[in-house]
């Protein structure tokens, strides 16, 4: 008796998969020299994404404009991608256009008659809503909001603390108890009013032009950093209102602030507990005087030790603040319009 092996099975011996296979390879084959021939041609996104940036600032919010015809993003701050511009010929090719609040007119006539897709303007501002007028004409108007606000689309604060290990405590030497600096005295305003009651329990050194003592740009910090204490007291309160008031002439001076201003639990959301006073913390003005007239050295000191782990930055520069649209824009809503600018500003 003859015996045979079986022939071995295989899926290649199948007229269909092989012509299946060789289609599948064709196809390949095909793709790649596409690819090859148009290496340019990927996604729209992709491509788009690879761009810079446009920014226009239909006015410069300050009135000195700076010279932002260089890569001044990534020449100051790092940034790569962005590009700053003031010439309005651009702004069809804008991808964000820039509008101050403080440099807006009444009515819509200055602005551009139409916006291309896809563009999305910016209304900005440093002022609280006490001192911001004629929102309303403004609604159904923006895309997005750049303020002081936390809850901003961009959010631009006066200052920060930033973490610094090598910092050290240093307190300036001090000849004064308490300084104020106010340029816009206004009796009816709430600061007005804790200062006159303050007064009457302490001495308050008064600079700046509401007193006829203007402080020169470089005198500033050196005459304030001789008091003990500042009066950090804004000019209205509102959410997140920390002005230059707290950063630059209180902690950048090296002085302890006493605010007015927000509560004490939106502070710090901002700067330590323990590196500030509130006059809301005490029964009454008398209480708060009689508190800064006695402390004593070691209890003063306490106030300084957020120096041993934070340095004072503080935003100035137009530029700094407006470069941060690009750092913002991959996760900013696309095609969103405020409906209602003032109720959301004055929320």
């Amino acid at each position: 008796m003859t015996w045979s092996l079986p022939l071995r099975w295989s899926p290649w011996s199948r007229p269909g998969v092989k012509a299946l296979v060789t289609a599948g390879v064709f196809v390949s084959i095909l793709w790649n020299l596409r690819v090859f021939l148009n290496p340019s041609k990927g996604s729209g996104e992709d491509s788009k994404h690879r761009e810079p940036l446009v920014i226009l600032v239909w006015e410069w919010p300050a009135k000195q404009v700076p010279n932002v015809s260089r890569d001044v993003c990534h020449e100051l701050y790092g940034i790569t991608g962005c590009q700053l511009t003031t010439e309005r010929h651009l702004l069809h090719q804008a991808d964000v256009v820039v509008f101050p609040h403080s440099r807006l007119q009444p009515g819509r006539d200055k602005l551009p008659k139409e916006r291309r897709p896809g563009q999305n303007w910016v209304w900005v501002s440093l002022e609280s809503p006490s001192n911001t007028r004629a929102l309303a004409a403004w609604n159904q108007t923006f895309n997005w909001v750049m303020t002081y606000r936390q809850d901003s689309d961009i959010f631009i604060p006066y200052g920060k603390l930033v973490p610094n290990r090598s910092a050290t405590v240093n307190i300036p030497a001090k000849t004064s108890l308490v300084s104020w600096v106010i340029s816009n005295y206004h009796r009816t305003q709430k600061r007005a009013e804790v200062y006159k009651n303050l007064s009457k329990y302490l001495h308050v050194n008064i600079y700046g032009k509401a007193n006829n003592k203007p402080l020169c740009k470089d005198c500033l910090l050196p005459t304030i950093s001789k008091s003990k204490f500042y009066l950090a007291f804004e000019n209205s309160i509102h959410r997140d209102y920390i002005t230059e008031k707290l950063w630059r002439n209180s902690l950048l001076a090296g002085t302890v602030p006493v605010v007015l201003g927000p509560p004490r639990a939106n502070y710090e959301q901002f700067v330590p507990a323990d590196s500030f006073i509130h006059v809301n913390d005490f029964g009454s003005l008398e209480e708060l005087a009689t508190f800064l007239k006695t402390m004593n050295s070691s209890r003063y000191q306490q106030f300084f030790a957020w120096q041993r782990r934070f340095s004072v930055k503080l935003y100035t520069d137009w530029r700094e603040r407006i470069c941060a649209i690009c750092t913002a824009y991959p996760r900013l809503p696309h095609g969103h319009l405020y409906p209602d600018l003032q109720g959301w500003f004055n929320s």
